[in-house]
């Protein structure tokens, strides 16, 4: 006889020991009180599925899966729980949630000062955000896992050649070489010892005194000194340090209150390939629940190109029990969102999901307040976040992808004002930015110019704000955010 396991709505796992002649009749009746036997692990491999590389042997990339099954999860249980738990209250408009990092992920900029230049980045435009609009801020970074990327196009020419295009150093290589760009399951596993490595630095840093905030002003970038920014993030740590004063003398100091001497950071990317989210889920063997996670990070996110209702990755994405994300672009439907939407969260959890509209400056005001209207009217728990980068992006004269700064403000005042104007709450922001020295957006305080874009353009794939520019648009969200909050108080004031 063999062992199923049952999938609930209330996301519990049932053994269930059956004759196999049965297994249709079973089935119906679980349907009928609400179950799906259906789902697994591996389910969406019955699905049609895009954006993912034809490997040239089968046989090794199963190997390959087979032996990341066995390695430990990358994160736990609890720490997604608490993960979810606050995305609770920023769907309740009770805290924001600051999601930022690479656009891919590298192995050949993969060292400790990238990751701590990033890492000291999030944690100022968190206290930005934080003393700016009077909100607890949930830090999440786009690390740890995010080395895969979608490609419009199969392939790419140069000088005539053509090869299959580069999917990030989880998939093959950058190099413009036959060999380079054949799939290689190996670079699952080196992904993995990547990712490990950083969430070890990264849990060190929030835990071992870096984000100490008596050491605030400690946490500028030495080529962000002396810019507008970094002078006007020091004036704000100057209030900081008085306001600490005032803590400490009334006993409340790093000493006796964790708060004040680390910070909770979560990682997350996306879901791209999910035979290795598949190969890091594990159940939840704390809880009584006994819930299935991807243990890749604490939340994954379905990309604008992969969100089709009846395809692989929400077959996954619907099974386990992570926060996740859905990318919604300029092209998702009412309807088609609100499916989705019952797909993925069909218990209506507050925390499980997070919608992250990536509109476009042109398009954000007239597209996004109809899909808020509509799901707001549904009574669906979601929290809404900002993704200005990904509908901005355009290639300058020098032929160099780029993102005006400009545009990704636009966007951002477009996101709030939307939810001004129906009555929801903005509950996140999404940006694509680095710690690193580069010019790759144009714009900003400290100007990058088609011009100077080639001076320091590292990135694998787009184009990232460096620590200057995101600092900026810290600051513009800081005010965006406080203007929000009293519009909204107003509003209640006046209906009340």
């Amino acid at each position: 006889m063999p062992t199923l396991f049952a999938f609930s709505q209330a996301r519990h796992y049932i053994p269930i020991t059956i004759n196999p002649i049965n297994l249709v009749w079973v089935d119906m009746i679980l349907k009928k009180i609400g179950v799906d036997m259906k789902w697994q692990p591996n389910s969406w491999r019955e699905f049609p599925i895009k954006q993912v590389p034809e490997y040239p042997d089968a046989t090794v990339l199963k190997d390959v899966e087979q032996l990341l099954g066995r390695r430990p999860p990358l994160v736990f249980a609890g720490e997604v729980q608490d993960l979810k738990q606050k995305l609770e209250q920023v769907s309740e408009g009770k805290a924001f949630l600051l999601q930022g990092g690479d656009c891919a992920e590298s192995f050949a900029e993969h060292s400790a000062n990238n990751i701590r230049d990033s890492f000291k980045v999030i944690l100022q435009m968190a206290v930005a955000l934080t003393f700016g609009a009077g909100l607890p801020v949930i830090k999440v970074g786009r690390m740890a896992g995010q080395f895969a990327k979608p490609r419009s196009a199969n392939t790419e020419v140069i000088d005539g050649v053509e090869l299959p295009s580069y999917r990030g150093d989880m998939v093959n290589g950058i190099e413009f070489n036959e060999s380079s760009r054949i799939p290689d399951p190996h670079r699952l596993l080196n992904v993995y010892e990547h990712s490990a490595a950083t969430l070890n630095l990264l849990r060190a840093f929030s835990q071992g005194g870096m984000a100490n905030l008596n050491q605030v002003h400690r946490w500028n970038i030495d080529y962000v000194k002396d810019t507008a920014q970094s002078k006007k993030f020091e004036q704000l740590s100057e209030k900081i340090e008085e306001c600490l004063q005032f803590m400490s003398a009334c006993g409340v100091h790093s000493d006796n209150t964790r708060a004040l001497m680390e910070t909770d950071f979560y990682t997350s990317h996306e879901a791209l390939l999910l035979n290795y989210e598949e190969a890091m889920t594990r159940k939840d063997t704390i809880t009584e629940q006994q819930e299935l996670f991807t243990t890749s990070a604490h939340m994954v996110w379905i990309g604008d190109r992969t969100r089709q209702l009846d395809g692989a990755h929400v077959e996954y994405m619907r099974g386990i029990a992570n926060p996740i994300g859905l990318k919604c672009g300029p092209s998702i439907e009412t309807d088609d969102l609100l499916k989705l939407i019952d797909k993925l969260n069909p218990d209506n959890i507050p925390g499980r999901l997070t919608l992250i509209a990536r509109m476009g400056a042109d398009h954000v005001t007239a597209k996004l307040p109809s899909l808020l209207r509509a799901v707001d009217k549904s009574g669906a728990n979601v929290v809404w976040c900002c993704d200005p980068m990904h509908g901005n992006t355009v290639k300058a004269s020098s032929g160099y992808k780029t993102r005006r700064v400009e545009d990704i403000m636009r966007e951002v005042e477009g996101f709030f004002a939307a939810h001004d104007e129906v009555g929801t709450y903005p509950g996140g922001v999404h940006f694509e930015m680095t710690g690193q020295n580069v010019t790759e957006c144009v714009g900003g305080v400290y100007e990058v110019n088609e011009a100077n874009l080639a001076d320091r353009y590292h990135t694998h794939c787009d184009p990232r704000l460096n620590a200057t520019q995101s600092l900026e648009l810290a600051f513009l969200v800081a005010d965006l955010l406080a203007e929000n909050r009293t519009n909204l108080a107003k509003k209640i004031v006046a209906v009340s």
